[in-house]
């Protein structure tokens, strides 16, 4: 198996589950974190992991 594709499948699967977690969240800025995440793909995962999720 290529590690470029197993690394790009890692990368899908944490961006999806970073949506649907923001998505069932209590989070007050639910909407401008959903527009994050998928505009920023890999960066927006991270900085909702590191940001948002925390203050949710």
């Amino acid at each position: 198996m290529n590690l470029n594709y197993l690394i790009g499948l890692l990368c899908f699967l944490f961006w999806i589950v970073a949506l649907v977690d923001c998505i069932q969240s209590n989070n007050p800025n639910k909407v401008l974190w959903v527009v994050i995440i998928i505009l920023l793909p890999f960066l927006g995962t991270i900085l909702y992991y590191v940001l948002g999720k925390s203050r949710a």
